[in-house]
């Protein structure tokens, strides 16, 4: 048995073993045995002798040069060499040819340099001038995706002329994130700044930096609304709402009132065709109902909340360019019914129904005295009460001659 061990990716070691010919050489019938091993082991060695040359060279300098083994000289048979280069990130790698002579072949298929980065292929070249099945560098420079870039010379068995191979220089060249802001990934919600080896992000004015260090979210987690009507929509309205924030809007309301929300037609919330709202959505929890989750761009309307108090939540993930919300909300108070006209006596205002905090004033014709608790008095009000109830009970229009009277009897 013969065999030979790959080459050491750095040092270049090669190891041989071998069965001893003696085994074979005492006995006859095994010549043609032997004369075949010796021309195996010749092959073999002269086979791991030319792997010699296959290694890998680890590069993390900022710049550096690569060349063909033996350059500026001819470069030997049955060799390969590869250079990973790897610097710090927030950089990107420039690499260009300064001399370039390989052996042409039919698309590259024996002597070739390689250029990759990780899985993705940059560039082969082989060749010394462009054809239609061969590319050389010429002037090109390549850039590397990222910080990372290897490049892989191969010489086959058999040249037929001397190639004098090749030399490369590299460089990092700094990478400017701002530039692509199609890269979800990477890019900034609102300002990029580069600098040498790297970027940040900063927010407009009302506006956090997440923990991502990228996205913006804003600060929502707490308004309260006390008017008994208004106007609340979604931060930036209608721009695109910020990612990754959690808002709370409350409307908080005296006892007796109750909130009713009219949702704007304009409403576009990010949403899943398969599942509800897993992403993005509104939720409304009005006393002990809770109503939603609402997405899409189908406005919920009107809703009638029956409550004084409402909560508005509303959540937003971290991807997605919708443009969100507006709602205007307003409130009526408990329904008190009309009160009965008091004979002989007027109220105003004098309507059809009357509602939580609204007064009617009673008073009475000329003529008659207004009585309340054996009170005389010019005019007497009354106020509708969050139960529906009036304050008090209409008092009495009574005639002043009779009062005379019944003052001169006693």
């Amino acid at each position: 048995m013969i065999y030979c061990a790959s080459a050491s990716p750095v040092s270049s070691e090669i190891s041989v073993s071998m069965w001893n010919e003696s085994q074979l050489a005492g006995n006859p019938f095994h010549a043609p045995q032997l004369m075949d091993l010796r021309r195996i082991t010749v092959a073999v060695l002269l086979l791991c002798m030319s792997a010699a040359w296959a290694r890998v060279l680890l590069l993390s300098d900022m710049y550096g040069t690569m060349h063909s083994p033996g350059f500026p000289e001819p470069y030997p048979k049955d060799s390969e060499v590869q250079w990973n280069i790897s610097i710090p990130e927030g950089y990107q790698i420039r690499l260009y040819f300064m001399h370039f002579d390989i052996e042409p072949s039919y698309l590259c298929e024996y002597d070739y340099v390689k250029v990759y980065s990780q899985s993705e292929e940059l560039a082969v070249f082989c060749g010394r001038e462009n054809t239609d099945t061969e590319r050389v560098p010429a002037d090109d420079v390549i850039l590397s995706p990222g910080n990372i870039l290897s490049v892989a010379f191969r010489a086959d068995f058999s040249n037929e002329e001397h190639y004098s191979g090749f030399e490369a220089h590299y460089s990092a060249v700094d990478i400017d994130e701002c530039r692509d802001k199609n890269d979800e990934v990477m890019a900034c919600d609102h300002f990029c700044h580069n600098y040498i080896g790297g970027y940040y992000c900063s927010c407009r004015y009302g506006h956090q930096l997440h923990s991502d260090n990228r996205t913006c979210k804003v600060e929502c987690s707490d308004s309260v609304y006390t008017e008994a009507s208004g106007l609340i929509t979604s931060a930036d309205f209608p721009k695109p709402y910020p990612k990754s924030s959690d808002c709370l809007y409350r409307i908080n309301l005296e006892k007796g009132f109750s909130v009713t929300l009219e949702f704007d037609d304009t409403f576009d919330i990010e949403d899943h065709p398969d599942v509800t709202c897993p992403y993005d959505h509104i939720k409304i929890q009005a006393g002990e109902r809770v109503l939603g989750p609402f997405c899409g761009d189908r406005s919920p309307g009107r809703i009638q909340t029956g409550s004084n108090i409402v909560s508005i939540l509303f959540h937003s993930d971290n991807s997605g360019e919708n443009l969100g919300w507006k709602l205007t909300y307003t409130s009526t108070g408990s329904e008190c019914a009309a009160p009965i006209l008091p004979p002989n006596g007027q109220i105003e205002p004098l309507q059809s129904k009357y509602y939580f905090k609204e007064h009617i004033t009673v008073t009475c014709d000329p003529g008659y005295l207004l009585q309340k608790d054996g009170e005389e008095l010019k005019h007497y009000q009354i106020e509708c009460q969050e139960d529906g109830n009036w304050s008090s009970r209409v008092p009495l229009c009574r005639n002043k001659e009779s009062q005379r009277s019944h003052h001169s009897v006693v």
